[in-house]
């Protein structure tokens, strides 16, 4: 019986894993297709890839897209982790409260945040484009960033950043050489999710965007209105992309630990 469970599990995560990247990888292929077809393979090109290089819109949404990502999760992760970290010196029925209301933006449908913040800046006549999408991703990304934060400083000694300070480190020293190094690991996971969440959203960026301001989800939802296998070699560039981030994020760390290893040995 144990036996059958275990090979029904497996079954099953082949099943999740085929379904999931097929798909990218069907993508992947037929962005080298030489022909327009999205099913039929007629021979090896990188037309499309040339195609997408010489569009310029596609190459503006792609700059749109990283330069947002990127300066929202430097700001949403600088102010996550400050607010993490205040949250932790409050009292713990304003640290519930603060907690909760964090966690309506996540809960929330996109939509109704989207529509929230449409009128919030059709309110106070803030013309929409570059700065209303950033600043709404700033926003949408700092919940996430201060969710994965807490749980590392709660795992903290409480009384860390004051035996700092009787050490002769300045408030300041204690935050940045002591308190930072150890929740570490949760900064760079709510760096990670804030850059993902705004790399790919399309909702709340469709409807507070304006002005011809467009990122990729915006790009591809215009494009896969007719049949253009452009999408395809852009989407593939996004893939990559974050693929290569990846990698780097999680081959440095492991680089380093054995750096540290060997050293630690030559020591001993």
């Amino acid at each position: 019986m144990k036996k059958e469970k275990r090979i029904f599990g497996k079954v099953l995560m082949v099943l999740s894993l085929l379904f999931f990247y097929v798909p990218i990888l069907y993508m992947i292929v037929f962005s080298f297709n030489s022909g327009r077809s999205l099913t039929n393979f007629e021979g090896f090109s990188l037309r499309w890839y040339e195609h997408m290089l010489q569009n310029r819109d596609m190459m503006e949404s792609l700059y749109t897209t990283i330069t947002i990502a990127l300066l929202a999760t430097v700001v949403s992760t600088i102010l996550g982790t400050i607010s993490a970290i205040g949250l932790s010196k409050s009292r713990k029925f304003l640290q519930k409260i603060i907690l909760q209301l964090n966690d309506f933006p996540i809960m929330n449908p996109e939509i109704v945040t989207a529509i929230g913040f449409m009128l919030l800046f059709i309110t106070f006549h803030v013309e929409k484009g570059y700065v209303t999408m950033l600043l709404a991703h700033i926003a949408f990304c700092t919940p996430y960033v201060i969710l994965s934060v807490m749980p590392k400083i709660r795992s903290l000694d409480p009384n860390l950043a004051d035996a700092a300070m009787d050490l002769g480190a300045t408030p300041w020293q204690a935050l940045i050489k002591v308190l930072v190094p150890q929740i570490m690991p949760g900064i760079v996971s709510g760096a990670l999710i804030a850059f993902t969440m705004s790399f790919d959203d399309f909702i709340i960026s469709y409807f507070v965007t304006g002005g011809g301001v467009k990122n990729l989800s915006i790009m591809v939802y215009t494009m896969s209105k007719r049949i253009n296998p452009s999408i395809n070699a852009i989407s593939t560039l996004v893939v990559v992309l974050i693929t290569v981030v990846l990698v780097i994020i999680n081959v440095v760390p492991m680089i380093k630990e054995r750096r540290e290893k060997k050293h630690e040995k030559i020591i001993g």
